[in-house]
């Protein structure tokens, strides 16, 4: 499935989304793109009545290494490897949309510091540069910047 259509499905009613998993069996053994597509294929073939009530999303760690997600009683039980999956969808997706992050950090955020992340950086031809950071809980965050943000930015970091 290619991202224009993991959007279109993203895009579909949550509801009809829910309605066609109640017909789809979840092993521990799925990941988060199988159960997605199985969800889209579903999500097409029929169209089901609007449910009644919006179905809510719980998340627990039945296991340390195990992420367990369940929405409108439909559970997929996620490995490190799947849960990373899921966040690289996700912010993918998230990228994409009209409504873009909020300018400031939000009162109350929650948030997991890296110190002294592992990082990767690279040129480019036009001057700007990548830098890669290796967060603990999003992996590989990518962040691309022109000279004068670089300039910028080196000025932050040595501000005193």
């Amino acid at each position: 499935m290619n991202l224009t259509d993991q959007l279109g499905t993203l895009e579909s009613s949550l509801d009809e989304l829910i309605l066609a998993a109640k017909s789809i069996p979840v092993s521990p053994e799925s990941s988060p793109s199988s159960v997605a597509d199985s969800l889209a294929d579903a999500a097409v073939e029929e169209k089901p009545p609007v449910a009644e009530e919006k179905p809510t999303l719980n998340v627990s760690r039945p296991e340390k290494n195990v992420i367990a997600m369940t929405i409108g009683g439909v559970s997929v039980t996620l490995s490190p490897e799947g849960v990373s999956e899921l966040i690289e969808e996700l912010s993918n997706a998230r990228a994409s949309m009209d409504v873009e992050q909020p300018p400031g950090l939000p009162n109350g955020w929650r948030f997991v510091a890296t110190k002294n992340p592992v990082m990767a950086t690279q040129r480019y031809a036009n001057g700007d540069r990548l830098l890669v950071l290796r967060h603990t809980g999003h992996g590989w965050v990518p962040f691309s910047f022109s000279p004068d943000m670089v300039i910028e930015m080196y000025a932050m970091l040595t501000k005193r």
